[in-house]
C-alpha cells in the first residue's frame, strides 16, 4: 500500500477530490487511459503544479505555519509544498534544510550564494537560527490526525480548498511574496474572489450612527457601479458593509481570521451564511476548527487589502484594527481612501490621520470611492455624458439590479417621459438593457 506524507495515498486523494482542489483531469502529465492520474513525483511538485500531492502539503501548511510567516513562505517556494512538508516530517535539522533550500530552482534564481548569512529577512536565506526556531514552530503542530479531521470537516460542510494559481484565485495574493497564503478555505462561490472590480469597505467595531449611514450608502452606491464588497464580517462598519451590498442585490466577500466552519463573531452567523447563499463567498487562510485570534486578525487583513482594487477606511480610531488594513493596502500600492468625520468624533481619528499622515485620498460618496479603483463616469465610447438628465439617470441605475421606469424617475427627478428619452438614446448605445423587471446598465463603466 502507498502512502505519501505517512498517510494512505487512497485517503489523500479522497480528501483532495472531496475538497475540489483538484479536478480529475488536473494532474501532472494529464490523465491515465484509466481515468485515474499519474503518479505525481517530488519534481513535479518542486516547480509548483497543482497535484494532489501539492494540493494536500498546501492544506497542512495552511495548519502548521501561521497566516503570513514569511519564512514558511519562501521555504515552500524554494522546495515546493510537498517537498518543504516532507522536509519537517523527516525531521531534517536547519542545516540540512538550508542547503535543501540552496539547491533549489529558488536559491539559483535569487543568486543566494551564502548559506550562512545572519538576515532574518523571510525574503533572503535565512540564518540556520531563523530555521531552526522555525522547525520548532511548525514540528508540534503536524499532527496527521488533526489535519485529517480538518480536511474531513471541511467536506462535510462544503468547504472549497482555493489553490494558488486555480480559478478564483486572485492575482492580488501573488503581491504578498513570501507572505502570501499557501493556500485559501471557501465556502460559497469560487469564481467570487477572483473579481478585479470589488473594494474594500472596513472601519470600527464601535462604529456611530454616522459611520454606518455612509457605508451603507457606499456600498449601495459601489454595487450600482458593478462594484463587489470586500470586508471582514466584523460588528460594526464591516457588516454594515456586507448587508448594504446583499441589500442592493450585489455580491460581498467574508475573509475571517479563523476557520470557516465557525463563523466569528458568533451574532454574524446569519449574515456569513447570507453572504455564501446570495452568491458570494466566505474565506480563510486557516482549516476548518482554528479560532480567530488578535494575531489571526491582523493578517486576515492583508488578505482583505490584496483581493481588493482599491481600500476605503470608512471610520476608524486611533488603534482600530482597520488601520492595519490601510498599512497592507499602502505597502501594495492599491489605492487608499479615507472618510472624513466630525473634527470632534474619535470614532474618525484614523480617518483623519490616515489623510494627513499617509496620503490618504478623502472621500465622501460612492462615487469617489469608485474612481480610486479606476472606474469613470463616461459612456460606451469613453465620451462625457451627453446631457444632465443622462448623467442623473445613470447614476441611480444599477449594472445588476433591474429598475424600472418610475422607480428611476423617482430616484434622479426627472419625469418619467425624461427618463424615458434618456433610457432610449441609451439603449440604442448600447449602454443599457430592458429586462423583465426593468433597465440595468450594461456598458460604460470601466
Amino acid at each position: 500500500m502507498s502512502a505519501w506524507f505517512g498517510l494512505d495515498r487512497d485517503l489523500v486523494e479522497r480528501l483532495v477530490r472531496g475538497l475540489g482542489g483538484l479536478e480529475p483531469a488536473e494532474a501532472v502529465g494529464g490523465p491515465r487511459a484509466d481515468g485515474g492520474a499519474e503518479h505525481i513525483s517530488e519534481a513535479d511538485d518542486n516547480v509548483g503544479n497543482t497535484g494532489i500531492r501539492a494540493a494536500f502539503a498546501r492544506a497542512a501548511w495552511t495548519m502548521i505555519a501561521e497566516p503570513g510567516d514569511g519564512v514558511a513562505g519562501l521555504v515552500v517556494g524554494a522546495l515546493g509544498p510537498a517537498g518543504a512538508l516532507s522536509a519537517v516530517l523527516d525531521r531534517v535539522g536547519p542545516t540540512e534544510l538550508q542547503r535543501r533550500i540552496l539547491g533549489s530552482e529558488w536559491s539559483r534564481g535569487s543568486g543566494s550564494t551564502s548559506a550562512d548569512a545572519e538576515s532574518e529577512d523571510p525574503a533572503a536565506m535565512p540564518a540556520s537560527r531563523v530555521l531552526g526556531s522555525a522547525l520548532e514552530r511548525w514540528r508540534p503542530r503536524l499532527v496527521s490526525a488533526d489535519l485529517v479531521a480538518a480536511c474531513e470537516v471541511a467536506i462535510e460542510v462544503g468547504v472549497r480548498l482555493l489553490l494558488p494559481g486555480a480559478p478564483g484565485w486572485h492575482a492580488g495574493f501573488d503581491h504578498l511574496g513570501v507572505h502570501a497564503p499557501h493556500a485559501l478555505w471557501l465556502r460559497g462561490s469560487p469564481e467570487v474572489p477572483a473579481g478585479e472590480r470589488a473594494i474594500a469597505l472596513v472601519g470600527a467595531r464601535a462604529a456611530s450612527g454616522y459611520g454606518e449611514h455612509v457605508t451603507l450608502e457606499a456600498a449601495a452606491g459601489l454595487v450600482d457601479r458593478g462594484f463587489a464588497i470586500v470586508s471582514g464580517a466584523a460588528y460594526g462598519i464591516d457588516g454594515a458593509a456586507h448587508r448594504a451590498a446583499l441589500g442592493s442585490g450585489g455580491l460581498t466577500v467574508a475573509y475571517l481570521a479563523g476557520g470557516v466552519d465557525r463563523p466569528y463573531p458568533a451574532g454574524h452567523d446569519a449574515l456569513i451564511r447570507r453572504i455564501r447563499e446570495a452568491g458570494g463567498a466566505v474565506i480563510s487562510e486557516s482549516p476548518c476548527g482554528s479560532t480567530p485570534s488578535k494575531w489571526r486578525f491582523l493578517q486576515r487583513n492583508r488578505l482583505i487589502a490584496a483581493a481588493s482594487a482599491a481600500t476605503v477606511i470608512v471610520e476608524a480610531g486611533d488603534r482600530s484594527g482597520s488601520i492595519n488594513t490601510a498599512g497592507h493596502a499602502a505597502s501594495l500600492g492599491r489605492p487608499l481612501g479615507a472618510v472624513p468625520g466630525p473634527v470632534t468624533s474619535p470614532s474618525s481619528a484614523g480617518c483623519h490621520r490616515l489623510i494627513r499622515e499617509y496620503a490618504a485620498t478623502c472621500v465622501t460618496n460612492a462615487e469617489q470611492m469608485a474612481e480610486l479603483a479606476g472606474w469613470t463616469a463616461v459612456d460606451a465610447d469613453a465620451q462625457a455624458f451627453a446631457s444632465p438628465e443622462e448623467r442623473r439617470v445613470r447614476d441611480v441605475m444599477s449594472a445588476r439590479s433591474p429598475r424600472t421606469v418610475e422607480a428611476l424617475a423617482k430616484a434622479s427627478g426627472l419625469s418619467p417621459r425624461e427618463v424615458s428619452g434618456v433610457l432610449g438614446a441609451l439603449d440604442l448605445a448600447g449602454a443599457v438593457e430592458e429586462r423583465e423587471r426593468g433597465w440595468v446598465l450594461v456598458g460604460g463603466r470601466a
